[in-house]
């Protein structure tokens, strides 16, 4: 996908792949797939599930390298988008003390958190070798993506799991 190429384009194209099943898992793992091969300069785009009663992040689907596993909540980008359940938009990992380098080639991180119906129930970590890959319409765009998945996928087996 060229970078000034809508979000509305791939947004439809994710609508009809994920039509037809709410599984969270089958989902999840379509997502990541989708985002990996139509948004250019990523190294790794997966989700990362809450456990609570061990206070940490669990990884999920995902492509790319293979990943660190847990994430305690708070440490990280995802770990502070997880304490924070707000959007963490980072130009370049490398300056932040508390980031954790699963893959010493991310520079760039986008992660997101996952809520349905006021229940947060993840995050969606999307990882990039060049610094500031990211700007405020791929935040936007990538937003509108996790809102159709959020809409298309029964997220609350999710909590059974731990």
């Amino acid at each position: 996908m060229q970078q000034t190429e809508p979000y509305s384009l791939i947004g439809k194209q994710l609508s009809a792949l994920l039509e037809g099943s709410n599984h969270w898992l089958t989902n999840s793992s379509q997502m990541s797939a989708f985002i990996f091969q139509q948004i250019k300069e990523l190294n790794w785009v997966g989700f990362y599930w809450l456990n609570p009663s061990k206070e940490r992040l669990e990884l999920g689907s995902f492509q790319g390298n293979p990943a660190c596993n847990p994430i305690p909540l708070g440490k990280g980008v995802c770990g502070t988008c997880a304490i924070t359940q707000e959007t963490q938009r980072i130009d370049d990992v490398t300056c932040l003390d508390n980031h954790i380098a699963c893959d010493p080639n991310s520079r760039s991180e986008l992660v997101l958190p996952v809520i349905q119906n006021n229940v947060f129930y993840g995050v969606l970590d999307i990882d990039s070798p060049k610094p500031k890959r990211f700007n405020a319409d791929d935040q936007a765009g990538i937003a509108l993506l996790l809102e159709q998945f959020c809409q298309k996928t029964d997220l609350t087996p999710i909590s059974a799991l731990f």
